[in-house]
């Protein structure tokens, strides 16, 4: 999915919004940093933008001075992660990097604990929490491993081809999200959190520099919500030919099967054997691409209507309300 159009599943709000009020932290204060709406967030089906989950993540941030999201025995002032990152982009190896990051982090903190190993061919990056219970949504393991996977990939310039994830907590229910944040099999119910990735990565050079991580930080964390989805090859190919499409809607699967050089039938069959349609791959995009219209908005449900396709606003209001639940102008509160 083109990494401007995905979206986040409202469950990820909900979990900072919970944590916030068990800190007494003010819930509207941090729903109005994000441009949500509070009863916007309470349809399950509703999802959001990734500029809309970065504002309200760092308003988190801020508000409770705690990068840990006060899921953690001991908050983290908010500035540590800068602090890390201004030492990384000084190395020369992403091995560098990855020593530099868990050391830091096991000294100034002992909420959490990093390993960093090499064995053989594999090197394997390990993270328990000393009071994993604090965490009972999963939602500060999950942001560390996306956090501890995407800035050093950031820093090579290159995203690092995991192996696998293990996590040491049963499947959740959100488990579709996980095709958005990690390149790679999760694998449930293990003894520690943690990833893995070939060894002749560690080699990598560092690319960046002190004036790109500024930059960077200024946007932190969107970076780390605009990445595109891990399909699997044909429903990636797809998505690919239908994002790049001037009319997406119009589009079809002879059209893209054509392209493809198979026909409909095994395109078909390819995406069945993927957990994927057509359809549904046409309709997420299309869903995707109206949600982040919609959070402009100034832009008009009529305009949005036609952009994407629909001959009528009217069908799209139906469309965008058998998708979220809710109507475009609801939607917008």
């Amino acid at each position: 999915m083109n990494i401007h159009h995905h979206t986040i599943a409202i469950h990820f709000v909900h979990t900072i919004l919970r944590s916030a009020e068990k800190l007494g932290l003010d819930r509207n204060k941090l729903l109005q940093s994000a441009n949500l709406d509070e009863q916007l967030i309470h349809k399950p089906d509703i999802r959001i933008t990734p500029i809309q989950f970065s504002r309200l993540m760092q308003a988190m941030w801020i508000y409770a001075d705690d990068e840990f999201l006060g899921m953690a025995k001991q908050p983290v002032k908010y500035g540590v992660f800068t602090l890390m990152a201004k030492q990384a982009v000084h190395y020369q190896r992403l091995r560098s990097v990855y020593r530099h990051l868990t050391n830091f982090y096991n000294l100034i903190n002992d909420a959490l604990n990093l390993q960093f190993t090499v064995d053989g061919e594999q090197v394997k990056f390990v993270m328990t929490l000393d009071t994993p219970h604090r965490d009972d949504e999963h939602a500060l393991r999950e942001f560390l491993l996306l956090l501890f996977h995407r800035f050093p990939s950031w820093v090579i310039g290159q995203r690092i081809p995991l192996k696998k994830i293990q996590l040491d907590y049963p499947k959740p229910a959100h488990f579709a999200e996980y095709r958005l944040m990690y390149p790679c099999r999760a694998e449930f119910n293990q003894s520690y959190c943690g990833f893995s990735f070939h060894r002749s990565w560690l080699d990598a050079e560092v690319v960046r520099t002190p004036r790109e991580l500024r930059d960077y930080m200024r946007r932190a964390p969107l970076d780390w919500f605009l990445r595109q989805e891990y399909h699997a090859v044909y429903t990636q190919r797809v998505a690919l030919m239908l994002e790049q499409a001037t009319d997406p809607a119009a589009i079809t699967m002879e059209q893209v099967a054509a392209k493809l050089h198979v026909t409909s039938r095994t395109l078909r069959r390819k995406l069945t054997s993927e957990g994927a349609s057509f359809q549904n791959i046409k309709d997420n995009i299309r869903r995707d691409q109206a949600i982040n219209l919609l959070s402009n908005r100034k832009t008009a449900v009529s305009q949005i209507s036609r952009k994407l396709g629909y001959s009528e606003p009217a069908a799209f209001s139906r469309a965008f309300k058998q998708w979220t639940g809710m109507s475009p102008k609801e939607y917008r509160g």
